[in-house]
């Protein structure tokens, strides 16, 4: 037990300390930096004529799309972050879900700039109408996101008042093991992803990917369905610290939210929009309602005391 002990401390120093965030932070903010500029040199060697590139990719033909590359690797990094706070807490953990998919949509608007039509009628255009979505649903979702941490810190108020148990301090104790395997997941899954979308899109010349490929869909989508299995489990081992109907409520609402989510990467335009939005809006619904019922849980315990 004493050697488990220590092998778990030495694990969680290594991947999921502060001094291990900042380390991330500075790595992350670092490799955006160089691969924007190199991004941005490589479009300027195209353009210039010193080297050839296929036609279709798109990334490689103007300025602007280079700011899809420091986008990536910004949300690589609030990947990791997701992972750091599951053990810390499960609100801001939800809201780094909230934080990716809204910096998805960003990344993506730079991306749809590229494209914009500005010879016919506004809205007669696809990538016209793809953008003007992810404009309003940034919005949206950023108006929501203040809305979900603000009940999030109500939340936070009301879980300090109650006292640690050992099934409380076993149960993070889990969540910490969950967050440990995740890492490396997370990392072997997002390599393998990020060198096989560059292959597919830059190198290969199959007439398959004459289409640009979506990375969201090679990573996030089997990412998301990695968490969804890990936050069933994580309610099913809850049900040791409580059965209480609010707390239950909260957390299979926080799963539907990330099912949500998830089935949003397999879809496009306006249903992609609903299906995000509609996920973000659901969460900060529940989380309101936990919160009044907490309110009023202290209520009555406090009248049963007088």
């Amino acid at each position: 037990m004493k050697q488990y002990n220590t092998v778990f401390q030495f694990l969680y120093r290594l991947l999921l300390s502060v001094e291990t965030k900042k380390r991330a932070e500075k790595f992350f903010v670092s490799m955006a930096i160089i691969f924007f500029l190199i991004h941005l040199s490589i479009i300027v060697i195209i353009d210039l004529g010193w080297i050839d590139t296929p036609k279709y990719s798109k990334l490689l033909s103007n300025p602007i799309a280079a700011i899809y590359t420091p986008f990536s690797f910004i949300l690589i990094y609030e990947v990791y972050l997701l992972i750091y706070y599951l053990p810390k807490s499960t609100t801001i953990y939800i809201g780094k879900q909230y934080e990716i998919i809204t910096l998805i949509i960003i990344r993506r608007i730079f991306k749809d700039l590229t494209k914009l039509d500005f010879k016919d009628n506004w809205f007669d255009s696809a990538p016209n109408v793809n953008f003007t979505l992810d404009i309003l649903a940034t919005i949206m979702l950023f108006l929501l996101l203040f809305f979900f941490y603000k009940l999030s810190k109500e939340n936070e108020i009301n879980q300090s008042k109650i006292q640690k148990t050992i099934a409380i301090t076993s149960f993070i104790k889990l969540k910490n093991i969950f967050a440990i395997i995740l890492i490396p997941v997370f990392l072997s899954l997002s390599m393998y992803s990020l060198g096989h979308w560059i292959y597919e899109n830059f190198f290969s010349i199959a007439e398959i990917v004459t289409k640009m490929k979506d990375i969201n869909k090679i990573f996030f989508d089997d990412f998301f369905t990695i968490l969804i299995l890990i936050e069933v489990l994580l309610l099913l081992f809850s049900f040791f610290l409580s059965d209480k109907f609010n707390k239950v409520i909260r957390n299979s609402g926080f799963i539907i939210s990330t099912i949500l989510i998830k089935l949003s990467f397999g879809t496009e335009g306006f249903l992609n929009t609903i299906l995000i939005v509609s996920a973000v809006l659901f969460g900060v619904i529940i989380l309101a309602i936990h919160n009044k019922y907490e309110t009023l849980d202290a209520k009555i315990q406090s009248s049963f005391n007088e």
